[in-house]
């Protein structure tokens, strides 16, 4: 199973990986703040990740390791 991980911390909340991720399961935490004020992603379904990593190649800030 893959799993993708966002680093709260360095995420700005660009929503970009939400854009490109074919299953629509990365999505932005309305509910939370990181520690510079932007709502981060977060992958609301695991089960249902690929592990396509296409969140990871566009995040430009690097926030998003997938393993496989």
């Amino acid at each position: 199973m893959a799993k993708a991980t966002v680093n709260e911390d360095r995420c700005k909340g660009c929503g970009l990986c939400t854009t490109v991720c074919p299953r629509k399961i990365m999505v932005l935490d309305k509910e939370k703040l990181n520690k510079m004020g932007y709502h981060p992603a977060h992958l609301c379904d695991e089960v249902k990740c690929t592990g396509c990593a296409m969140c990871a190649i566009i995040c430009p800030d690097v926030a998003i390791i997938v393993e496989k």
